[in-house]
């Protein structure tokens, strides 16, 4: 069996798993906390049916473990024992009564497993690469992956410190990197995936799999993380003051605002 179907089944089998869970718990955001363990999962996959464990292999399994796992405790230690996000309690009130299960097996999590499979792609090439040496573009992608996880692990902590302080209640934290982009934790994550790509580079071939961190950007960019908060803030006069004046996403790139 090819690894492309076994990653593909065993998706299938980890959203199904997480949609019963969801159903019995009756909140659909528990997959937010599957999305890093998703990647760690097809990493761990490709890498344990490789004949040859190469050295770029190894690099990329453990980067990405430690991106997924670290994601996951981030998002359980904030989202356990809390209601379901609105966004899907938003969801929930579009579908209606007509088959709510169904909309929401296929709308949230049979979507985000096709989205992970296809973002993975970086890493199918990595693992069914020929042993390949190290080049320079290598060691530019540990650098570029580096950078962007000291921008999502420092924003999201930044963050978290900003929101234990009482004295901070309905404030808006643009301090830190918090004051170089308005979603630090969102570009680094983007910059983290980036890294995978020029890491996973091995051939011609290998160069398609740009559409891993290509996606990954633009769903965070346009789809699923920065517009959803800066709709919920837009109105906000303050919020306002801080995005005239710091970059929405790309720090120092004033007209991404």
């Amino acid at each position: 069996m090819s690894l492309y179907l076994l990653v593909a089944l065993a998706l299938a089998g980890y959203f199904t798993l997480l949609f019963i869970i969801a159903q019995i718990i009756h909140n659909n955001a528990i997959v937010d906390l599957a999305w890093g363990p998703g990647f760690v999962l097809v990493a761990w996959m490709g890498y344990l049916v490789m004949p040859t464990k190469t050295v770029l292999a190894t690099i990329v399994v453990s980067l990405v473990t430690l991106w997924g796992l670290r994601l996951f405790a981030h998002l359980a230690k904030r989202n356990i024992g809390k209601p379901e996000d609105y966004r899907y309690v938003n969801m929930r009130k579009r579908w209606g009564n007509q088959f709510p299960m169904l909309k929401a097996y296929l709308n949230v999590f049979v979507f985000q497993g096709v989205i992970l499979y296809v973002l993975s792609l970086p890493l199918f090439f990595m693992m069914t690469a020929e042993p390949y040496p190290l080049h320079w573009w290598h060691y530019l992608g540990l650098l570029v992956w580096l950078i962007g996880a000291f921008y999502e692990v420092v924003g999201d902590w930044q963050l978290q410190q900003f929101k234990a302080n009482p004295a901070n209640k309905g404030k808006l934290l643009t301090t830190g990197l918090w004051s170089t982009t308005r979603h630090p934790n969102y570009f680094g994550e983007a910059l983290s995936w980036w890294g995978i790509y020029l890491l996973s580079i091995t051939s011609v071939v290998s160069l398609s799999g740009i559409i891993g961190p290509l996606g990954i950007t633009l769903l965070l960019l346009f789809v699923s993380g920065v517009p959803l908060l800066e709709q919920k803030y837009k109105d906000r006069p303050d919020f306002q003051a801080y995005a005239a004046k710091t970059a929405k996403f790309f720090p120092g790139i004033k007209k991404n605002a």
